[in-house]
C-alpha cells in the first residue's frame, strides 16, 4: 500500500493534475471517479496506472478486477492521501492516469467545433459533451484556449473526451483543416441561424466568454450567425450558445428537407 506523499506516482498525479505543461511534457492525464475510469475502458483508452482506496464502492472495486485482468498497473493507496490528491470535496476512492492520445479524425469532415478563447472549464466542458451529443465529428482547440485534458473539463465532459476527436492546432493547422468548409462564426451582430442554411459542410467558431473571438477566428470566418433573443437580453454565456447552434445544425439536418 502507498502511504508516502513522496511515492513517484503520486507525485507524478499531483503534477499532472496541477499543470498543462506537465501534461504536455508527460503525455499523460488524470480521470478521477468510477465513471470517467469505465468510459476509459469502454472506449479501450491506454491507461498508465491506477490508484485506489479501500474506501471504494462495490461498483469500483468490480473495475478494479477488470483492470487487473487487463494487465494494468494497480496500486491500494492509503485513503486519506488518495483524498488529498482528489479535485472533489470526497473522493469516490480511484484515480487512473492515461495516455493522452487524440482519436483519429475522419477522412471526410462537414461538421465540426473550434473552440476559440474558451477559458472557463464549465463552459469548455458543456461544449465537449454537446458535440458529442449532436454528433460533431471532431473539436479543434486553437492557442489560448484552456487544456481540455484539466480536471474540471474532464469532469464536465462527462466522457465525451473519450468519443470525439479533440485537437490542439495552430490556427495555420485549422486553415488547412476546415478547406472546403463553410466557416460560421457564433456573434451577436450575425444573420440569425433560424435563416441560415447549417446543412451544408461547416465548421463552427465559438469565441470566449469575455473577449469574444480571436482576430484569427474572425479573418478564418465566411459568415456570422447569432441565436434570436427575446426581451432585453445581451448574450448567452459560451457553453450554452454553442449548444444551442449545433443542436440547430442537427436539427436542420434531421428535419429540413
Amino acid at each position: 500500500m502507498i502511504r508516502s506523499n513522496q511515492n513517484s506516482k503520486i507525485k507524478l498525479v499531483r503534477a499532472l493534475l496541477g499543470r498543462a505543461k506537465e501534461r504536455r511534457e508527460a503525455n499523460a492525464f488524470v480521470v478521477e471517479g468510477v465513471r470517467l475510469a469505465e468510459e476509459a475502458v469502454n472506449s479501450n483508452w491506454s491507461f498508465q496506472f491506477v490508484l485506489y482506496s479501500d474506501s471504494l464502492n462495490e461498483r469500483g472495486l468490480n473495475l478494479v478486477k477488470t483492470l487487473e485482468n487487463k494487465g494494468i498497473e494497480i496500486e491500494n493507496v492509503e485513503s486519506s492521501l488518495l483524498q488529498s490528491l482528489s479535485e472533489t470535496e470526497t473522493s469516490q476512492g480511484i484515480l487512473a492516469v492515461l495516455d493522452y492520445s487524440c482519436l483519429p479524425f475522419p477522412d471526410s469532415l462537414n461538421f465540426i467545433l473550434i473552440l476559440d478563447h474558451i477559458r472557463d472549464p464549465g463552459n469548455l466542458g458543456t461544449l465537449l459533451r454537446t458535440a458529442a451529443a449532436t454528433g460533431a465529428q471532431a473539436v479543434i482547440i486553437p492557442p489560448e484556449t484552456t487544456d481540455p485534458f484539466a480536471p474540471k473539463i474532464l469532469r464536465s465532459g462527462m466522457g465525451a473526451h473519450f468519443r470525439l476527436p479533440i485537437q490542439s492546432a495552430s490556427w495555420e493547422s485549422i486553415q488547412a483543416y476546415t478547406e472546403g468548409l463553410q466557416i460560421y462564426l457564433a456573434d451577436m451582430e450575425g444573420q440569425s441561424c433560424w435563416e441560415t442554411d447549417l446543412r451544408q459542410p461547416l465548421a463552427l467558431i465559438i469565441g470566449g466568454e469575455a473577449e469574444g473571438a480571436s482576430e484569427e477566428a474572425r479573418k478564418l470566418a465566411t459568415q456570422k450567425i447569432s441565436i434570436p433573443m427575446a426581451g432585453n437580453v445581451e448574450s448567452l454565456n459560451a457553453g450554452v450558445a454553442g449548444s444551442v447552434l449545433m443542436f440547430e445544425v442537427v436539427r436542420q439536418r434531421k428535419f429540413v428537407g
